[in-house]
């Protein structure tokens, strides 16, 4: 039987943060020697969001380093803590300047669309009206490739509300839910931005929230503060065989 193709999600780095105590940098290299480490290769790589903490052109070059170690096509969308026109300069992502980062590439047996949910200066996502009718043509010019639409604000409720407070509103949810319910080639939406593995479906499309491969959040479903939590970091693996898309969490050992 022949593999699966293998796409490696990885989410939240944070490089130039010192949360806890804890670099960044040390975690992000982990987990690239991680998936050197597999025992299959991946046939691309995904990094949703907040690849930097500030933003810092000093960050996106470490950034940019340590996941070039990584035998694999790279692709990159920015978080709410990235600078859009930095982030772009330094992975090459199409589009101009501060402009939303919207792009959709062949892998071969999967298609990956990128749709930019950040908001410059603002923590909680959005899309504009353009991106939405944006990602329905997009969508639309492919109707039988599967895809995989990834994001950095994942589109679901967590019922934790600090998350909530800062993450997509419901309504916000419902817009992109009318357009995702059009495409069912969609196999699943993945995000990042949570700092924990999360899952929920819109629009009967599966969506899942990547663990950070910095530091986790405590799931607090009582208070609006967001705690460093315990739980190790972590990448996910997207296993595509027959049009068929499973995912699978890895946790670091650190």
């Amino acid at each position: 039987m022949a593999p699966p193709f293998l796409l490696v999600q990885l989410s939240d780095l944070h490089i130039g943060a010192d949360w806890a105590g804890v670099d960044p940098a040390a975690r992000l290299a982990a987990a690239v020697a991680a998936i050197g480490a597999l025992p299959y290769a991946p046939d691309a790589v995904l990094v949703t969001g907040d690849l930097t903490n500030d933003g810092a052109e000093a960050e996106y070059a470490v950034a940019r380093e340590l996941l070039g170690r990584l035998e694999a096509p790279l692709h990159v969308l920015p978080g709410n803590h990235d600078d859009r026109a930095a982030c772009r300069r330094a992975f090459g992502l199409p589009g101009e300047a501060d402009a939303a980062v919207n792009y959709a590439v062949d892998l071969g047996p999967l298609r990956l669309v990128a749709l930019d949910s950040t908001v410059p200066g603002q923590d909680p996502g959005r899309f504009a009206p353009e991106q939405l009718r944006w990602l329905e043509a997009t969508l639309a010019a492919a109707p039988a490739q599967p895809t995989l639409l990834a994001m950095h604000h994942p589109p679901l409720g967590t019922g934790i509300p600090g998350w909530d407070e800062v993450n997509l509103a419901a309504a916000e949810r419902r817009a992109l839910g009318e357009v995702v319910g059009r495409h069912r080639q969609l196999r699943a939406i993945v995000a990042g931005h949570l700092h924990c593995v999360s899952a929920s479906a819109l629009a009967g499309c599966p969506v899942l929230a990547a663990p950070s491969c910095y530091l986790q959040a405590e799931p607090n479903f009582s208070s609006g503060e967001i705690e460093p939590d315990s739980e190790p970091p972590g990448f996910a693996v997207h296993a595509l065989r027959d049009g068929e898309l499973a995912t699978h969490v890895l946790p670091l050992a650190c």
